[in-house]
């Protein structure tokens, strides 16, 4: 694990290799961006090519170090690319959020027996079997170096049950099992594992596919509910994701932390 060091230095992150997929728009845009300006090396990991190079553009532009890399995460060689080039390019793997999901393209059906078999498959294989993959390519070099730190994120919706979207609150679920159990297979290595569940953010990828009158019903909702009586912006996510990719955190893992401003799920 880490050495002892100051207050201060536990949460600085310069130097440090990130690697966010799903990293180019969205909520992990928005990771990636934050990351950039405190100073780590960026890998953005995305299938969205134009905007994964626009965003590598901007924040090298703002000062920051980043890469783009084409990367379909529920394929392993993908994956193993994707690291082969984060350690070609930075020489390390310090971290990994695997932020990559299928929802905002995945329609919402009132019926969950009418979900094919095909989206349902690659549904998984984005949101969970990613993380499998993912985790496999990057944990030998964290390994090496006896530290590293991975966040998956997953999503408030297991916590209460949701309709219309029945394969996605699996698999999010999914994801905190998968968090717990693999904290106690890298916990010897240096290597801390955490789940993060956002509620429902208002990042441009939702907006974009969400009528405003839904998000009416939703300020509605959080209003009358939740501790914090407002929408959810991707930015209300960023000081939980750094905490957890800092030495800060370094005694945190196998744990799930919701980030949802105290949405009631009762």
């Amino acid at each position: 694990m880490a050495k002892a060091m100051d207050a201060k230095s536990l949460f600085d992150l310069t130097g440090r290799t990130v690697i966010v997929t799903g990293g180019a728009v969205g909520i992990g845009k928005v990771y990636s961006k934050a990351l950039g300006q405190v100073g780590a090396n960026v890998v953005i990991a995305d299938i969205t090519d134009n905007q994964g190079g626009r965003l590598r553009g901007d924040i090298v532009d703002a000062g920051g170090n980043a890469i783009y890399v084409s990367t379909d995460v529920s394929h392993m060689a993908a994956c193993q690319a994707l690291a082969d080039t984060t350690l070609a390019t930075f020489g390390t793997i310090d971290g990994l959020v695997n932020n990559a999901a299928l929802y905002a393209a995945i329609p919402k059906r009132d019926d969950w027996t009418t979900i094919p078999e095909d989206e349902w498959d690659r549904l998984m294989a984005v949101n969970l079997k990613g993380l499998f993959n993912c985790c496999k390519a990057a944990v030998p070099a964290m390994k090496s170096q006896g530290y590293g730190k991975i966040i998956n994120i997953s999503s408030s919706t297991w916590l209460s049950g949701t309709t219309g979207r029945l394969h996605y609150t699996t698999s999010k679920a999914g994801v905190v099992g998968f968090t717990r159990s693999i904290s106690h297979d890298l916990g010897k290595d240096g290597i801390c594992v955490n789940a993060v569940c956002p509620g429902l953010t208002k990042s441009e990828t939702i907006a974009a596919v969400m009528p405003e009158a839904h998000w009416q019903r939703r300020q509605a909702k959080m209003a009358e509910s939740a501790a914090i009586p407002r929408l959810q912006k991707p930015e209300d996510l960023v000081g939980t994701i750094l905490f957890l990719l800092s030495a800060a955190s370094d005694y945190v893992t196998g744990q799930t932390i919701a980030c949802e401003g105290g949405a009631n799920h009762l």
